[in-house]
């Protein structure tokens, strides 16, 4: 029997082993998506104790302990730190088979230097110990440093000020860049709400009084010109899916005059707009050279009950089955008609997308990058051992997995960044397989340039950062 997490986790051939520790495990990190507070960055923030920093904003945790029945006050309600602490780790010692439990165990070994397993009664043990080194050893950036992270993206509104993107720029003490994404879904949400209210704040900001859909491009256009001009040069959205349902520029104007006066608009005039709006910035991104992440296949918000209570993004989001896989490559299509698709990245949260994203990409390559269209890593429901498994084999099948991008964080949490190991694990063991299989020769400089690329050149050539 193996021993609990020992240095090869996960690496169960030699071959995946010498691909990880040889090669994997020493590469720098590059976060290119992330949702962390470029605040707390800048400020080089001390966290307390392990509960702020692991489930301050934590979903994924949160939904485990209501799954566990945990009351909703040792989750996000108003019980101490320490107790919502212990709920948490009566829960974890359940979790037998979620990447949650080691996720957690990997940033306690790491971090923390804690070999055991965290339970019920572990906790207190586990609480002092993390605790202790949280006061007297860890601050935001020396975690940032300890994980040998060279960039971050952090995930940005069009109104926002990159104040302070430029505080840590301006820092000659810290060297690991922290540059914005841009996302924009506040602006492309023409039925919520809140539109009307967000436009009137983009005016503001971008200066361009927007009324119709010349004037929001305009206005976004000067937040667009903003944000490249503070080194972005990665936008994201969050969509239902890719839609394509073209209108003329006056049918998308009388759609926003509506939103705007305060009325409802149809699903149809919905997905008009939201086609205009994303033919529009996509065109945008190709000019400036940034690349377009497309995440889509969440049903979100679905507990009406707790959402009064808790608002979004507190753990109440589900797979979608709907993405018309048609409508998506008729948008790509339309940009390639007048050569305007920018790098894409494409992102489903459901895994039966997989196959219908890998023939997509295969239409509209071409020589201005090595996978200038690219399926983004196993997201969310899907980043586990799995997961990641079968989207890695799904692009092997139907494209060339040696341009891969790699992983991302997708987090909220400074401890994260051991998410890149257990990808880079997963990736070894699955390459490592196929070479043991005879699948694939035991050409090491050839496996050294996949791997490497994998987890961290490709993804560096592949944004044009400068590090």
């Amino acid at each position: 029997m193996k021993a609990f997490m020992d240095k090869d986790f996960l690496l169960s051939t030699p071959s995946a082993q010498k691909l990880y520790h040889d090669y994997a495990e020493k590469m720098p990190v590059l976060d290119y998506h992330c949702h962390i507070n470029p605040q707390e960055i800048a400020e080089d923030r001390r966290f307390e104790n392990i509960t702020q920093v692991w489930l301050g904003g934590d979903h994924y945790k949160w939904r485990q302990m209501r799954s566990n029945g945990v009351e909703e006050k040792y989750i996000t309600g108003d019980a101490t730190d320490r107790e919502k602490f212990q709920k948490w780790a009566e829960t974890l010692e359940k979790l037998i088979g979620n990447p949650l439990y080691h996720w957690s165990h990997l940033e306690l070994q790491r971090y923390f230097g804690y070999t055991g397993h965290l339970c019920g009664d572990t906790a207190e043990e586990v609480w002092n110990l993390c605790n202790e080194q949280l006061q007297n050893k860890w601050t935001v950036r020396s975690l940032i440093k300890a994980s040998n992270v060279t960039l971050i993206c952090t995930t940005d509104d069009p109104v926002d000020s990159l104040e302070w993107h430029k505080k840590i720029a301006d820092d000659p003490s810290f060297d690991v860049q922290v540059l914005p994404a841009w996302r924009p879904d506040k602006a492309n949400n023409v039925e919520k709400p809140d539109y009307a209210a967000y436009i009137a704040r983009l005016s503001e900001v971008s200066g361009v009084t927007v009324k119709d859909f010349a004037t929001l491009k305009d206005a976004l256009l000067n937040r667009l010109d903003f944000f490249h001009s503070r080194g972005c040069r990665v936008s994201d959205h969050a969509l239902e899916y890719v839609m394509y349902v073209p209108a003329a520029d006056e049918e998308i104007d009388a759609i926003i005059a509506k939103s705007l006066a305060g009325e409802a608009v149809s699903k149809e005039e919905e997905l008009k707009y939201k086609t205009a709006f994303m033919l529009f910035v996509a065109r945008q991104y190709n000019r400036l050279g940034w690349a377009m992440q497309l995440h889509y296949g969440c049903k979100r918000d679905n507990n009406a009950y707790m959402y009064r209570q808790l608002g979004p993004d507190t753990g109440f989001d589900c797979i979608s089955n709907y993405a018309p896989s048609a409508q998506m490559a008729d948008f790509l299509n339309a940009l390639s008609a007048t050569n305007e698709i920018p790098r894409t990245i494409i992102y489903s949260l459901n895994p039966n997308d997989d196959a219908a994203i890998g023939t997509i990409l295969g239409c509209f390559q071409d020589p201005s990058a090595s996978g200038k269209l690219q399926q983004g890593s196993a997201w969310w429901f899907n980043d586990h051992k799995q997961g990641m498994t079968a989207q890695m084999t799904s692009l092997a099948n139907l494209g060339c997995l040696g341009n891969f991008i790699g992983m991302l964080t997708d987090s909220r949490s400074f401890l994260s960044y051991t998410r890149h190991e257990y990808f880079r694990r997963i990736m070894c063991e699955l390459l490592g397989g196929w070479v043991e299989n005879g699948e694939y020769p035991d050409d090491q400089k050839a496996l050294k340039k996949i791997v490497e690329g994998i987890c961290y050149n490709n993804a560096v050539n592949y944004f044009g950062f400068r590090l």
